[in-house]
Parts: C-alpha cells; sequence; structure tokens
C-alpha cells in the first residue's frame, strides 16, 4: 500500500499547481481530504497490513495528509488574490467623474417668496410678529372698525367654529390689535405673517386658505405720502425697478384713507386670466389706520398716526414666476413645485 499512497500524494500535488478556480479546488479537496477521499480511505484500511507497517504507514499517511491540507489553503488564498484583484480591475472607479447628488426636498415657492418678503421688510426696519390663526369674532372684525351686522362683513366669508363667537381668521388685519396692545404707546413697524381662511369659491385666482402678510408702523407725524413711498420701495425691490405700479382708492373699514396697489401683471398689459383681462395684479391693499381701530389698540388719535397694508404671497409669486392657477399652490403636483 505504500507505492499507491505515494502514487495518491504524486497525483495530488501536480494536480492542485494547475487549479484556478474555486470549484475546482472544492472537487479536488473532496476528491483527496473529503471524507471518501483517497487519503482518509487509505487511512482507514491501515488494518489490512501487517502489524510491523502500521505505525510507519499511519505515520507517512497523516503527514502527506498534513501536507495536502497546507497546499489546498495556499492554492485557496491564492484564487481568492486572484478574484479579488480581477475585481478591483474590472470594476475600477473613474474618480475623475462628477459624483452624484443625493435627491432632497425644495422650498415651497409660496415659502420662498414669504422668505423673500421678509428680507425686504427687515432691510425697511419691519419686524415679525406672529398671531394666532384661530380668532375670536370681536378682535376679527369688531376692533377692526367693523361691528356686528356691518355691510363690510359681506367681504370676507367666514368659517365659523361650533364655538359661538370663534372664527377662523379671514385676514391677518386682527394681528394689528395685539401688535398695538402689546406695544403701545411706543412706536411699532412690524409684519404679521401667516395663514387666512374664506368661505370662498375655488378658481384660478382664489382659494379657501392662503398666506397673507400684514404690514403696520405706527408713531407720530406718519403720512400718506410715507405709506405710498414705502410701498413703492418694496414694490421695486421685489419686482424691479423697471415694474409699474399704481395705487387706486378703494375702501376698508379698518384704514381711512384706504387704497389698493396693483403691478403690471407679467403679460404685459395684454390681458389674461390671472388680471381679468385688465393688464394689472393687485398685490396689496393698504391706507392710513382708522383712529378707531387706533384707540382699540391703546393710541391717541390725537397723537398718533400710522399706515397699515396687507399682501398675498401666492399673488406675487404668481406674478413673478407667470403662474397663471392659484390652485397649484395646494395641489401637491411634483411637475409644478420641481419647478423651483
Amino acid at each position: 500500500m505504500f507505492p499507491e499512497l505515494e502514487k495518491v500524494h504524486d497525483d495530488a500535488k501536480s494536480s492542485i499547481t494547475a487549479i484556478t478556480d474555486a470549484e475546482a479546488l472544492q472537487a479536488w479537496e473532496t476528491a483527496y481530504l473529503g471524507r471518501k477521499g483517497a487519503i482518509t480511505l487509505l487511512l482507514r484500511s491501515v488494518g489490512q497490513l501487517p502489524k510491523d507497517d502500521r505505525a510507519a504507514f499511519g505515520q507517512r499517511a497523516n503527514a502527506i495528509r498534513d501536507e495536502l491540507e497546507g497546499l489546498f489553503r495556499d492554492r485557496q488564498k491564492a484564487i481568492e488574490d486572484i478574484a479579488l484583484a480581477r475585481s478591483l480591475e474590472e470594476g475600477e472607479i473613474d474618480v475623475t467623474l462628477p459624483g452624484r447628488t443625493t435627491p432632497t426636498g425644495g422650498i415651497h415657492p409660496a415659502t420662498r417668496t414669504l422668505r423673500q418678503i421678509y428680507d425686504i421688510w427687515a432691510d425697511m426696519g419691519f419686524q415679525v410678529f406672529r398671531t394666532r390663526e384661530v380668532e375670536d369674532d370681536e378682535t376679527n372684525f369688531g376692533l377692526l372698525n367693523i361691528p356686528p351686522h356691518h355691510p363690510a362683513r359681506d367681504m370676507w366669508d367666514t368659517f365659523h367654529t361650533t364655538t359661538p363667537g370663534v372664527i377662523l381668521r379671514t385676514h391677518t388685519s386682527p394681528g394689528q390689535i395685539h401688535a398695538m396692545r402689546r406695544f403701545a404707546p411706543g412706536p411699532i413697524r412690524v409684519i404679521l405673517p401667516g395663514m387666512c381662511f374664506r368661505y370662498e369659491q375655488i378658481s384660478a385666482r382664489k382659494e379657501i386658505q392662503f398666506n397673507q402678510v400684514e404690514g403696520l408702523a405706527v408713531g407720530t407725524n406718519i403720512r400718506l405720502s410715507d405709506l405710498k413711498g414705502t410701498i413703492t420701495a418694496f414694490a421695486r425691490r421685489m419686482f424691479g425697478a423697471e415694474r409699474k405700479v399704481r395705487f387706486r382708492g378703494s375702501y376698508f373699514p379698518f384704514t381711512e384713507p384706504s387704497m389698493e396697489v396693483d403691478v403690471e401683471c407679467f403679460c404685459e398689459g395684454k390681458g389674461c386670466s390671472v388680471c381679468k383681462g385688465t393688464g394689472w395684479l393687485e398685490i396689496a391693499g393698504c391706507g392710513m389706520v382708522h383712529p378707531v381701530v387706533l384707540r382699540n389698540g391703546g393710541y391717541d388719535p390725537a397723537v398718533h398716526s400710522g399706515f397699515a397694508f396687507g399682501m398675498g404671497p401666492e399673488r406675487i409669486t404668481m406674478l413673478k414666476h407667470g403662474i397663471t392657477d392659484i390652485r397649484y399652490f395646494w395641489g401637491n403636483d411634483l411637475r409644478f413645485l420641481e419647478q423651483f
């Protein structure tokens, strides 16, 4: 059996040197070192030898098995190194290529406009003053010179809650009362941004909820010319110095006199659905604070005066970007939002 053992040894050593893949190496291990491999079978047949040869045969067979196991580990490591090198070579990364950007969300176009409005008014000395969205009827209407049964209440279609006298605010103007009562009798310059709600027919120009930015300045010797100059400066910074601005006489119960501010529509006077064919788009209402409202806010109208304005960020965004339907702002359509 010694010659057979040596022949298996020589065959195993010669055949392993030609193996270049893991599957063939596994087959080699099974053939020589496995449970039914050649070396294992020879070791199991040692009992067939004469007693004097058994010890020598066993020692030689075990030495050959240990040697072959070492050769197996070395060849296995070599094959793994070759596979790794091939993988690195085939999957080589070109570090000069531009990286892949991670997709992230963007700022909503209305929010973007709101932030721009904040920046402009902050540069003009106005601070942000936050007020509540759920109001009592007295603050939303009564203290703004709109008593019960006043015809002007028809200008605001109101959402009422189940609690009598508690409503969703129809405009940010009640914030004027909160601000004045907070700082009276000192001078103030604040903007009051927030969401408003009106029970209206939804169309390309109107929604039941919308953002509004109220503005209020109270002090001494504040005149209508200050209001017009301030609004004009804002409009030129928001829309560009070349954009035309006009003021129209209007009526608001909480200001006297009152005006509406228009900016030339993006259709350049040709007329469209947004401007109703007029060529102008209303961006704000404004006026001098009514003496009754000043008094309700804690100021003496004989000493103090002020102006107020209210503007819609969605309307302004429509004007800046040529958006023809205000409903896009609440539709959550990515085709619209991703443009910004």
